[in-house]
């Protein structure tokens, strides 16, 4: 007679433990555990596929939560190198402006120049250079003519009541 225990690591006789019983029997079922035992399998089924879309949803949103950094890193990027030409434009056409205005003070001094004025003042509008016989010469006394003030103006300053005191006793003394 072979004896089995239920401890693990020893076994009498020895022929090899089954790990099957060759025999089972068969479950009675009804029809309504039937339908229970499939309800229940339907359910540990849908929460076995809840539970393996749980992962697959966090990695789906951890990547899309990854290409929006990206995205909004390269917008980034772009308005920075829109703003960066749009800068580079605005210094060329300070730099052609500056030279437009160093190019027309230099136009203006040279034509401040006195041959340049002269030659406009005879091309433009007609004008002679005077002649010996259209000089006038006007001789002026070496007199001042600024008149003096005719009036001749007092200031008298006010005296306060204490000097006036002093001045009337002083004038007894003399």
């Amino acid at each position: 007679m072979a004896y089995a225990t239920r401890r693990v690591g020893y076994q009498y006789e020895t022929s090899p433990r089954k790990l099957k019983p060759e025999y089972e029997k068969p479950k009675k079922t009804d029809s309504k555990t039937k339908s229970n035992t499939l309800k229940q399998k339907e359910q540990e089924q849908k929460t076995k596929e809840k539970r393996q879309l749980k992962p697959k949803v966090k990695v789906v949103l951890y990547v899309l939560i990854g290409f929006g950094i990206l995205f909004a890193i390269s917008y980034r990027n772009s308005l920075i190198t829109e703003s960066f030409s749009k800068k580079e434009d605005m210094k060329k056409e300070l730099s052609v402006i500056q030279k437009e205005n160093a190019q027309l003070k230099i136009n203006i001094q040279n034509s401040l120049n006195l041959a340049n004025v002269e030659k406009s003042a005879t091309s433009m509008l007609g004008m002679k250079k005077l002649d010996d016989s259209q000089k006038i010469y006007v001789s002026l006394p070496k007199k001042d003519y600024v008149e003096p003030a005719s009036e001749q103006i007092v200031v008298t300053e006010e005296k306060g009541w204490f000097q006036k005191i002093m001045d009337g006793i002083t004038s007894l003394f003399k």
